[in-house]
């Protein structure tokens, strides 16, 4: 079968702020490098509160944002997700769809899901989710055919604020043979959902995307020995390390991957776009080394942008360096 992946996310569009310190996150009481949700009024305010900062509107999401990254890199992907009958959703198919991705997006009357990503000056996000019509998703609308013609299935943490759908998703994908991924997305989504995360994992993910932060609350432990841990659960895990890199357990053996150089401006995106650099390389069959590897170069380009979008120009260098990782280990 030709690799092909499917994604399952939160449908957001997001909002993207640089704030010049960090009073607003003070003032909505939202912690620091977190993700916190909130409800429709409390999203009004905060975009009222940031509106003069000239934010940035584009399609995002964790896995949208991983999942158009590998199209671009030429992958066959596709996604499900829920979206209002409004012209943000609209603009995010539309989007999707530009990038290459097969989107099955379900509808709904409730208006399209929102994220504001609020920029701190040293490149740290901390968003402010209202999920809308994303939350809406539901185990019944998730059946086995959708998963059909499919090798990888990615999903997002985020959505363990359904337990229903997101096991039921996991287990078909698990049970028809795909390769599962899981980000784990947030360290206070870890924290409240930890039980079921783990026995989630356990049962039926075969690979784990955490930072050191979400590793931590997941483990009580920190660097080889939150990795070693995690990786009694799954297969293979990788731990971003911010600016040391990466720390990969495939099975028995650990690999240590760097960074590239990078004029970092805004850490948005730069999680999910190493995903999307990662599972590129097990798709191509590269080593564990040389999927970090491609991870690095994604994530450090996306950290020279405000927000994830890259443009023509910087996907077609990606695609060279990718090309040449893969040559480099073919000789």
């Amino acid at each position: 079968m030709e690799a092909k992946l499917l994604g399952m996310g939160n449908a957001l569009v997001d909002i993207l702020v640089r704030i010049p310190n960090d009073d607003i996150l003070k003032k909505f009481e939202i912690p620091r490098g977190s993700m916190q949700l909130v409800d429709p009024a409390r999203s009004a305010e905060i975009y009222e509160a940031v509106s003069s900062m000239q934010p940035q509107i584009v399609a995002g999401g964790s896995s949208s944002n991983t999942i158009s990254g590998l199209a671009n890199l030429g992958v066959q992907v596709g996604m499900v997700g829920k979206i209002g009958n409004d012209e943000l959703g609209t603009m995010f198919l539309n989007d999707m769809q530009k990038s290459g991705v097969d989107a099955a997006m379900l509808r709904s009357d409730t208006s399209t899901g929102n994220c504001i990503s609020l920029i701190s000056t040293d490149s740290e996000r901390t968003m402010a989710t209202c999920l809308g019509a994303a939350i809406e998703l539901s185990a019944d609308e998730i059946n086995e055919a959708m998963f059909d013609g499919y090798s990888h299935f990615y999903v997002e943490g985020y959505l363990v604020q359904n337990y229903e759908l997101i096991e039921k998703a996991l287990k078909i994908a698990h049970e028809k043979g795909l390769m599962t991924c899981i980000d784990l997305s947030s360290y206070n989504v870890v924290e409240e959902n930890l039980d079921f995360l783990k026995t989630l994992i356990k049962k039926y993910v075969d690979v784990v995307f955490a930072n050191e932060q979400e590793a931590t609350a997941f483990t009580g432990k920190e660097d080889l020995e939150a990795l070693n841990e995690i990786g009694e659960l799954a297969d293979i895990v990788i731990m971003k390390v911010g600016r040391r890199g990466s720390l990969i357990k495939y099975y028995d053996d650990i690999e240590r991957v760097g960074i590239i150089k990078a004029n970092c401006i805004d850490t948005t995106g730069a999680g999910d776009m190493y995903a999307a650099g990662f599972i590129y390389g097990m798709m191509n069959g590269l080593s564990p080394q040389k999927c970090g590897e491609a991870g690095a170069i994604l994530s450090g380009n996306v950290i020279e942008v405000i927000g994830t979008k890259m443009d023509t120009q910087r996907w077609t260098r990606i695609r060279q360096l990718l090309n040449t990782l893969k040559n480099n280990a073919k000789a």
